[in-house]
């Protein structure tokens, strides 16, 4: 494993409470970690203040990081996480993509599994890592406050289970993000008073430096040092708030192996594209003639709007090459390169072997149909008179004042109602001309109920209310598998007999093209309150969002846990 300082500026770091583990049982074990969330100052830089691109602020982060901490596991341990609160902001982490059976209080989202944790007070994610292996994060889950409080979940497979693929010499991480000159938190606020989206990010970042492209990056920029014809794992993931990104290694080809924590079917890609939330594991074979190349990052946006376009890039460095030696860049995808997008996605595939099966259902007991818009609400203190929202099902999702789960839990009434439609009230030409029309998009706090153990088929429709765009979907609480994707409307007499049900991909997030559909399917065996929401933090806030109530079953060990004690309130 590569060593901790390679990936972050010593000047940011601060003590990891890394508290040891206690054995337990076989080969599991408690891990515990202290998570203490504070703002940077000025007057402390070697601390806690934060500098990029000739300009400093104070920053959120955990335990002094930017990017913060790595938590590292194996399958079959226990996670006790203390999280502390010392900033201004109520906070709340998400450990995204790990199911946490009958455990959704440990999953994070404010308001929907918890009250968030208060200023001055503490709480301890306490949860079980089952039948999970690979890379996964952990994320702020509140506000944008995840535009700096972040960090990346190692899961090694139980002892003596090996890779599915060849063993790599060493392993890095590589965790992409956004950055911004000003605060986060001011310029939303001003973007919700406008009625308007807020600026676009100032960079974007590779371990959380923006790399030499930019000004005063020279202490700003990641780099890794390899050795001729030894083979690396990249661990990558998407911790963009807003944007879907292109990332490659100049003059190296890389072999995808996972997603989403799940082994695929080993594939060679000059480029990858990775949508926010989501993570790809690579290897990367240092085979090219000994130098130093560009890693790079850089948007994928095929509509016309506007975004944050600067590349990001780190360095590929060869043992014995001197620094003087001016890295050469990728060939990144175009911007708008839809067509390399399509078939990058379709080339993924689950490794669906003995040991670790596609178990795809193969028929679905509920069918739900969800469409995708943007459109305008009445705002008179806005620019133009109108605010910007986002629905679906043309129902833009209302938070609550209290936990979701807390009131599915303890039969609080008043708090959501579970009268979501399976599918939209009024049929229309999705992706045909724009429609700006006013569709008389309602607001509320509305979820659907799903039957213990029923299989779910969810076909995700895009639409051009306003305009067409590609959005990555995140399901806490489960993966799932994606069977089918498309350009246009989905048919739903012809288009499910084009579905994979062999070796479909299974993971937690997945992209809705542009003006396309994606159907997805999985079965309904962990019960609670399950958030789905776009996972552009842009969309989020204007109301993409809804939960899945899922029941209780018969056995004993499939309803809900009770909460635990120190459970924060509202």
């Amino acid at each position: 494993m590569a060593p901790r300082e390679r990936f972050f500026n010593p000047l940011a770091i601060f003590l990891l409470g890394f508290l040891g583990f206690l054995s337990f049982p076989a080969e599991a074990a408690i891990k515990k970690y202290n998570f203490d969330v504070g703002t940077s100052s000025f007057t402390d830089i070697q601390l806690k203040n934060v500098s990029r691109l000739c300009h400093s602020k104070p920053t959120v982060t955990v335990n002094g990081r930017f990017p913060g901490p790595t938590i590292y596991v194996r399958d079959g341990d226990r996670l006790q996480i203390n999280v502390t609160n010392h900033v201004q902001y109520n906070i709340s982490i998400h450990w995204h993509g790990l199911k946490q059976y009958r455990n959704g209080w440990a999953d994070g989202p404010a308001y929907i599994t918890q009250c968030p944790i208060q200023t001055g007070n503490s709480y301890t994610y306490d949860f079980n890592v089952t039948g999970q292996r690979g890379t996964l994060w952990w994320h702020a889950h509140i506000l944008w406050l995840r535009a700096t409080v972040y960090g990346m979940i190692v899961i090694m497979p139980k002892q003596g289970i090996p890779f599915p693929f060849p063993q790599p010499n060493r392993e890095f991480e590589i965790l992409l993000g956004e950055w911004w000159h000003s605060d986060v938190e001011k310029l939303v606020k001003q973007g919700n008073d406008m009625g308007l989206p807020p600026n676009a990010s100032d960079a974007h970042t590779i371990n959380g430096k923006p790399g030499p492209l930019f000004p005063c990056s020279e202490k700003h920029t990641f780099a890794m040092e390899v050795e001729q014809g030894k083979t690396y794992l990249l661990r990558i993931i998407n911790a963009a708030l807003n944007d879907e990104l292109f990332f490659a290694v100049a003059g190296h080809n890389m072999t995808v192996v996972e997603v989403d924590a799940v082994y695929t079917k080993p594939f060679t890609t000059p480029s990858i594209l990775i949508g926010p939330g989501q993570t790809t594991n690579v290897l990367v074979k240092a085979n090219q003639v000994p130098s130093r190349y560009f890693m790079a990052a850089r948007p994928f946006q095929d509509v016309p709007l506007p975004i944050d376009n600067k590349t990001a890039t780190a360095i590929f460095q060869y043992k014995g090459i001197p620094n003087t030696v001016i890295p050469v860049l990728p060939q990144l995808p175009a911007q708008n390169d839809t067509a390399f997008v399509l078939s990058y996605n379709h080339k993924l595939r689950s490794l669906n072997s003995p040991q670790f099966p596609a178990n795809v259902p193969l028929t679905a007991d509920r069918h739900l149909f969800y469409t995708i818009g943007l459109g305008r609400d009445s705002c008179p203190t806005c620019v133009n008179g109108t605010r910007l929202l986002a629905s679906l099902n043309n129902i833009s999702f209302s938070m609550p004042q209290i936990g979701l789960l807390q009131a599915h839990y303890f039969n609080i009434s008043g708090v959501y109602k579970t009268d979501f439609p399976d599918k939209p009230p009024t049929p229309f030409n999705y992706t045909g001309a724009p429609l700006t029309a006013n569709l008389g998009t309602l607001s509320g706090t509305r979820l659907s109920k799903i039957a213990f153990n029923s299989t779910v088929e969810l076909v995700l429709q895009d639409t051009n209310l306003l305009t067409v765009e590609s959005h990555p979907f995140h399901l806490h609480g489960y993966n799932f598998f994606v069977v089918g994707t498309g350009v246009g409307n989905f048919d739903p007499a012809k288009d499910p007999a084009k579905y994979n049900l062999i070796d479909p991909i299974e993971r937690n997030t997945v992209g809705v093209p542009t003006g396309g559909w994606t159907a997805i399917r999985f079965r309904a065996d962990n019960p609670g309150v399950w958030f789905m929401h776009c996972h552009l933090e842009l969309h989020t806030g204007w109301g993409l969002k809804t939960a899945f109530v899922v029941e209780d079953g018969q056995g004993s060990d499939q309803s809900v846990l009770p909460p635990p004690k120190d459970l924060p309130q509202c």
